[in-house]
C-alpha cells in the first residue's frame, strides 16, 4: 500500500513540495488549505477529510516573513493557526508523524505537542536542514568546491541568535575547515549563514520556499522509505545534552520507526 503524505498550507512552499514529491513518485499526496479555491488550483482540497490516514503530515500553514520581520515576530500570528492545524492533523490521521514548518519553527513545535500531546518521535521541527544547506553552499562558494564535498551542520535554534554552525565538525574534502580558510573568513560564513533567512526575505520580500522545500522532502523521504538517515532536526529533548522540555536542533535518525536521537550527534560540539 502507497504511503501518504498531507501538506498543509498550498502556498508557495506547500506547492513546491507536492511539486517535488510528486516527481519522486513514491507516495500520494494530498495539499489542505483554509482558503477556498487555492489548494483546488494546485489539485489541494479544502476538506480534512481528504487527509485521513496519512503517514506524515507537513505544517506549512502560517504567515511568511516580511521585510524587517524577524522569525519570533510571527510567534503570536502562527500560534493559533498551527494548533488548530496539529489537532486537525491527529484527528484525521492518529498515527501520522508531524513535520513543523512554519515560523518561528521551535516554538511552534512546542504549540503542535501542546495542541496534540503526541510523543516526541512523532513531532519533528525542519530548520537544521535549510540551514544546513545553506552553510555547506556557503563553504563550498568560498573554497571553490562542490557543495557534495562539503560535510557541515547546523544546530540549535532555527533563529539568527540561537542556531550554531559547528565549525568544529566541518570538513571540504575530508580536510577540517580550519585547515582551509582563515578565522575571518569563516566567521563571515557562519555570520551569513546566521542572517541568510533575512538576506532571502530581503531580496524576495517574503520567506524562502525553493530549499526550504527540499530540505523538508529529505526528511518525509527519510522516514517514508525508511533511509535511517542522520539528519539535523528539531526535536524535544528530554535530559540530552543537559537540556530538558525544550525543541533543540540536533543530530537525528529519521527513519520507518519514526524518530531516533542518534549517537552521532554526541560528536558535535557547539564551536
Amino acid at each position: 500500500m502507497r504511503k501518504k503524505v498531507t501538506i498543509v498550507g498550498a502556498g508557495a512552499t506547500g506547492g513546491s513540495m507536492v511539486e517535488i514529491l510528486q516527481a519522486k513518485g513514491y507516495c500520494d499526496i494530498v495539499v489542505v488549505d483554509i482558503i477556498e479555491g487555492l489548494p483546488q488550483g494546485k489539485a489541494g482540497t479544502n476538506d480534512w477529510k481528504d487527509t485521513a490516514g496519512s503517514d506524515v503530515v507537513v505544517i506549512t500553514s502560517g504567515s511568511p516573513r516580511k521585510p524587517g520581520m524577524s522569525r519570533e515576530d510571527l510567534v503570536n500570528i502562527n500560534a493559533n493557526i498551527v494548533r488548530d492545524v496539529a489537532k486537525k492533523a491527529v484527528q484525521h490521521s492518529p498515527d501520522a508523524i508531524i513535520v513543523e514548518f512554519a515560523n518561528p519553527m521551535d516554538a511552534m513545535c512546542h504549540i503542535a505537542k501542546q495542541a496534540t500531546n503526541l510523543p516526541r518521535n512523532r513531532i519533528i521541527g525542519q530548520g537544521g536542514m535549510l540551514d544546513s544547506t545553506r552553510f555547506r553552499t556557503f563553504l563550498g562558494w568560498e573554497v571553490g568546491a562542490s557543495v557534495k564535498d562539503v560535510d557541515a551542520y547546523v544546530l540549535g535554534g532555527h533563529t539568527d541568535a540561537t542556531m550554531v554552525p559547528i565549525v568544529s565538525h566541518a570538513f571540504i574534502g575530508g580536510i577540517p575547515l580550519r585547515q582551509l580558510l582563515p578565522k575571518d573568513r569563516i566567521d563571515a560564513i557562519v555570520e551569513r549563514t546566521r542572517k541568510a533567512g533575512t538576506e532571502i526575505v530581503g531580496l524576495l520580500g517574503t520567506s524562502a520556499w525553493y530549499s526550504p522545500a527540499w530540505g523538508t522532502v529529505e526528511m518525509v523521504e527519510s522516514i517514508l522509505l525508511d533511509r535511517k538517515r542522520i539528519l539535523p532536526c528539531s526535536i524535544h529533548l528530554e535530559g540530552e545534552y543537559g537540556i530538558k522540555g525544550s525543541f533543540v536542533g540536533v543530530l537525528a535518525q529519521l527513519g520507518a520507526r519514526r524518530l531516533s536521537r542518534s549517537s552521532w550527534s554526541r560528536t558535535s560540539s557547539p564551536a
